[in-house]
């Protein structure tokens, strides 16, 4: 049976992750930021321009959010931390189609699922790694979600 500190810790967690993906609460974002709500105003083209044209496509942001909290299942599950290409996502994803765009938010979508189940499932937060863990997960996503509304600045400018 979890303790009370613990279902606290979860529900605030899901909470934030939540306002971080689906629907901002007044939390941290201003209405309408959150990623998914971000990325439905985004199309294959401008996901697909390089920002400045040297950094990463918005497409390969997304698809890094999606590897990343993917690897944090992964991780968590085995209890071991699995030795990753981090640059290989920036180095491939560039031009994207209509549908290859389609696809990495559908992926982006199923990671995220998966990162709510692993949520969910937690009845302890046993130690500070775990708490690290999930506040890490968090300001990563937001980072790159950061990242993405910046670079629309540009991209419609």
């Amino acid at each position: 049976m979890p303790d009370v500190l613990s279902e606290n810790i979860t529900k605030a967690f899901l909470i934030v992750l939540d306002e971080t993906f689906n629907q901002v609460r007044g939390i941290y974002l201003d209405k309408g930021d959150s990623l998914f709500e971000t990325l439905a105003t985004i199309t294959a083209a401008e996901a697909s321009v390089p920002v400045g044209g040297k950094c990463a496509t918005l497409a390969a942001q997304v698809k890094h959010v999606a590897f990343y909290l993917d690897v944090v299942v992964q991780n968590v599950r085995d209890q071991q931390y699995h030795k990753v290409d981090w640059g290989e996502i920036w180095r491939t994803v560039k031009q994207v189609t209509p549908e290859e765009w389609e696809q990495i938010q559908a992926e982006l979508r199923v990671s995220y699922q998966a990162i709510l189940q692993l949520l969910e499932g937690t009845t302890t937060w046993e130690n500070e790694m775990q708490i690290g863990g999930a506040m890490g997960m968090i300001a990563h996503t937001a980072y790159h979600l950061g990242e993405i509304r910046q670079a629309l600045c540009t991209l419609r400018d």
